[in-house]
């Protein structure tokens, strides 16, 4: 309870305390009056105060004072001329606010905007019928008895020709682009004519400095073909294929529009090629794992085929594992591969403790979008202990599974969700011990909202059809609640249905839930309030929702959070605290 009342303290100081700047006023300031909005901002940012005015002890120069406020009426009149103003009128004077502070007060009269007369926004040349160019033609952001906004009319400008670029037409150019003004009657004429010029499409592409992998390999991360329409965007997703693949440090792409031929340009394509071979440890703790050391080996380019080899290796005080994982890429798309993996897990917690071996095949395609699909087998031999239960299983488990993700930011996103499904199954006939469909669900989603916070949610389901007990089925395939990922508040796979000697013993089924709060802290730092709920059950009449709510502390690195949650069980007759902890770093 110490360290609770701390933390809340803390997080009530960083919301509460004022930053030190705010508790000393400037010696001069210039307050304008008469405008609103982004003309007032454009307005102040004129008046900047310059440099020499003000001097070491807070006093102004009166030389330098006089020379600024003779200059403020062509500096208004020139930052509100952009928003339609040409008649400005600016009155200003001084005034002696308090001790130490002088206020330059600025009283600025507009007058009456200049209006648009008249609008004409064409187009010519190869691209004259182009749906899209047309499309921000009849949109530009200027229309006849407007005010004259000159930022609108550049944004027009800006938004047409980059639509021009993005659709080829690389040599897009402004034939002719003026405003004409008459103060006298207070109108503006604009005429804007866009010449397109050929539109241009993506010819031959030319790859250097990758001669180790194989040429289908590096033609997967293109994300356009020979003959498309040249598109700067695509170059850029190409680019950032190269880099997420994780076998190249730099890559370069450059349109040699100079050497384009019959309206084809072609593409040099510059990689650096990353280490190889790669031994990565790692160091942590989690309370569902206690201590942690990790070390993960990865060979990117086996047998000189793109092939990839890793090797995850955990050692953990309540958890460990070992996983060779050997993955064939497909020429089809970047997420499409097919993979080997073998490996020993193990696991002793209060609730179970399992050892298990297992082998499974996976082909996996991808759909494009952040979409996967895959079928697998797996074949998994398990011993285990569940309350005074000691058993071994062998299945063979054929499954399907399709995920989705839309994260950008992998360090700290600002929204996105994700979710996935799988369908996996044992028959006896199969060369299982038992017989069992499981269907399992989970997928999360973040929100941005106003004021620097965020909402995320989580959920999780499963459900199992069988007929014999439970008590038959592996530990690693029942289900279990509680936890860092799961309900905080309770232990790590503390919550399900129980034995007759109250021992959980895990369910059939899985609901969980959660809700978290974050309220971003400067650059890195983050407070957290969150609700849980959830459990395994066998009976969906008979769930005991277990909850779990408190606050949390979070620090964003680049190789991951570090969380901190203090948590309080809801609904218990003697409701507990739990301390969270989740943090790892690797080299």
């Amino acid at each position: 309870m110490k360290h609770l009342a701390l933390l809340i303290l803390t997080v009530f100081m960083l919301f509460v305390c004022p930053p030190v700047h705010a508790l000393f006023s400037e010696p001069v300031e210039v307050v304008v009056t008469g405008v609103a909005g982004d003309a007032l901002t454009n307005v102040q940012s004129a008046l900047v105060l310059p440099t020499g005015l003000v001097r070491d002890d807070r006093s102004f120069d009166s030389r330098w004072m006089d020379h600024f406020i003779s200059q403020i009426p062509a500096k208004v009149g020139r930052a509100l001329e952009p928003f339609g103003y040409f008649e400005t009128i600016t009155s200003t004077r001084l005034e002696n606010h308090k001790k130490n502070n002088t206020r330059v007060l600025v009283d600025v009269k507009p007058g009456e905007p200049v209006r648009v007369a008249t609008l004409l926004v064409e187009i010519v040349g190869p691209g004259e019928g182009n749906k899209a160019l047309r499309g921000h033609v009849g949109s530009f952001p200027l229309i006849p008895d407007d005010v004259l906004r000159q930022d609108y009319y550049e944004k027009g400008k800006a938004e047409l020709k980059a639509t021009a670029l993005e659709l080829g037409f690389l040599q897009a150019e402004f034939i002719t682009h003026e405003i004409r003004v008459n103060r006298d009657i207070r109108s503006a004429d604009i005429k804007l004519v866009l010449d397109t010029g050929p539109q241009f499409r993506f010819g031959t592409v030319l790859m250097h400095g990758a001669p180790d992998f194989p040429e289908w390999f590096l033609k997967r991360h293109l994300s356009f073909a020979q003959g498309e329409v040249f598109s700067h965007e695509k170059l850029g997703q190409t680019q950032l294929n190269f880099l997420d693949s994780d076998r190249f440090r730099d890559v370069i792409i450059s349109p040699l529009e100079e050497l384009a031929q019959n309206a084809e340009v072609p593409i040099s394509i510059q990689l650096v090629p990353s280490a190889r071979r790669r031994l990565r440890p790692g160091i942590g703790y989690g309370t569902d794992t206690g201590p942690r050391f990790s070390l993960r080996y990865k060979d990117v380019n086996l047998f000189h085929r793109a092939h990839l080899f890793e090797t995850d290796l955990l050692i953990a005080q309540w958890r460990q594992s070992l996983v060779s994982t050997y993955t064939i890429p497909s020429a089809l798309n970047l997420e499409s591969q097919t993979s080997f993996r073998l490996g020993y897990k193990a696991e002793d917690v209060d609730t179970y403790e399992t050892r298990s071996v297992f082998a499974e095949v996976e082909q996996t395609w991808g759909f494009g979008k952040g979409r996967v699909g895959s079928v697998f087998l797996r074949l998994l031999q398990e011993d285990y202990i569940v309350s005074q239960e000691d058993d071994r299983s062998r299945m063979v488990i054929p499954g399907i599974r399709f995920a989705r993700r839309r994260y950008k930011d992998p360090v700290r996103p600002q929204r996105g969700y994700s979710f996935s499904l799988e369908t996996r199954g044992a028959h006896r006939n199969l060369g299982s011990d038992i017989s069992l469909l499981q269907v399992l669900a989970s997928g999360n989603a973040l929100i941005k909202l106003p004021s620097r916070w965020s909402a995320f949610f989580r959920a999780e389901g499963a459900t199992t059809v069988q007929d014999e007990p439970i008590e038959d089925v592996p530990a690693s395939l029942r289900f279990f609640a509680g936890g860092d990922q799961s309900v905080r508040g309770y232990r790590y796979q503390s919550l399900g249905p129980k034995d007759e000697l109250g021992e959980t013993i895990g369910g059939k089924h899985l609901a969980v839930g959660s809700i978290e709060l974050e309220r971003a802290l400067r650059e890195n730092w983050g407070v957290a309030f969150f609700y849980d709920a959830g459990n395994a059950f066998n009976n969906l009449s008979k769930i005991e929702w277990a909850q779990g709510a408190g606050i949390g502390l979070r620090y964003y690195t680049q190789v991951g959070p570090v969380k901190v949650d203090v948590a309080r069980q809801i609904g218990e007759v003697d409701p507990a605290w739990r301390l969270h902890l989740s943090v790892g770093f690797g080299w």
